[in-house]
């Protein structure tokens, strides 16, 4: 599934295209899944293009599951028939096969059906370096993931939990259910409550995963705590106690492992809201952009 220019969900093109070959330190993967995140939709539209250039026609999916098919030659970590999952950062994943450097993939977990590991890389990796690296939540903290309904946000309350933190978080009233079975303490309907107004006393730390501006939630923040956004870029105020930081997830496969290693265990359960064609891609971003998604859907060749 490829776009040939920016624009509108009507530029994803379903293509026929020659079957890549894998390069020296390179596997062929058979794709099982990918999986769609809200950043697609910038990327498509062309408005990543000052901190992602891409070249036209570029093949989407970032995160992927599948089985390795062919190695390239040096490739000793890995061979044909061992299920893999990864975050490609050229991304190719909307196929039926791609080819990735070996180094950026790890065992797939062995709990779950390979294509639902395809949720796992982006979102996961987004809420494991927002809890452990930028938030440091610590057993006993009272965190706020705001927007706990999306992939980061099931990830994020779920993590946090495993920590040992106290979860409030806000979702509305389609996710309210799942993030309260993945874990939350207490849930916030954010479209009839102010998050402000049902807050009795600071958090020690905010995990914002919604496309708002987070300098609002400082003042929730006790002195000495944190605000910790994915979307917007935050900042405290001159003087404030209160941290503030913003970052873009990077590939980690040490992370990645872990969460694995969690899934399998069953401290980490993935939350797949629905499993679609991989020719259903254009309408996944209508869906996206009309706000009728919830949780992770993947995409299956």
């Amino acid at each position: 599934m490829r776009i040939h220019r920016y624009g509108d969900a009507s530029v994803i093109r379903h293509d026929d295209i020659p079957r890549p070959a894998p390069g020296p330190e390179e596997v062929l993967i058979d794709v099982a899944a990918t999986s769609f995140n809200p950043s697609d939709i910038g990327l498509r539209r062309g408005l990543l293009r000052s901190v992602l250039p891409i070249d036209l026609p570029y093949t989407l999916g970032w995160d992927v599951a599948g089985t390795v098919a062919e190695v390239g030659d040096g490739v000793r970590t890995l061979a044909p028939g061992d299920r893999v999952v990864g975050l490609l950062d050229g991304g190719g994943a909307a196929a039926e096969y791609v080819v990735a450097p070996a180094e950026t993939l790890v065992a797939a977990p062995a709990a779950v059906p390979l294509a639902h590991a395809a949720a796992i890389p982006i979102a996961g990796l987004t809420a494991w370096q927002a809890v452990f690296e930028h938030a440091n939540v610590t057993s006993g903290q009272r965190v706020l993931v705001n927007g706990a309904g999306g992939g980061v946000g099931g990830f994020a309350v779920q993590l946090a939990k495993h920590a040992g933190a106290h979860v409030i978080a806000t979702a509305g009233a389609r996710s309210a259910e799942t993030i309260r079975r993945l874990g939350a303490d207490r849930i916030v309907d954010y479209t009839t409550t102010p998050v402000a107004d049902a807050l009795d006393e600071p958090v020690d730390a905010i995990l914002n995963i919604v496309a708002v501006s987070a300098d609002t939630l400082v003042p929730l923040v006790r002195p000495g705590g944190v605000v910790v956004s994915i979307t917007f870029p935050v900042e405290a105020p001159a003087g404030s106690p209160v941290t503030a930081t913003h970052f873009v997830a990077r590939n980690d496969t040490s992370h990645l492992a872990a969460l694995v290693e969690l899934v399998d265990t069953g401290a980490v359960r993935l939350d797949i809201s629905a499993s679609r064609p991989l020719t259903d891609l254009a309408e996944v971003h209508r869906d996206a952009e009309a706000g009728r998604n919830r949780g992770k859907i993947i995409l299956v060749p």
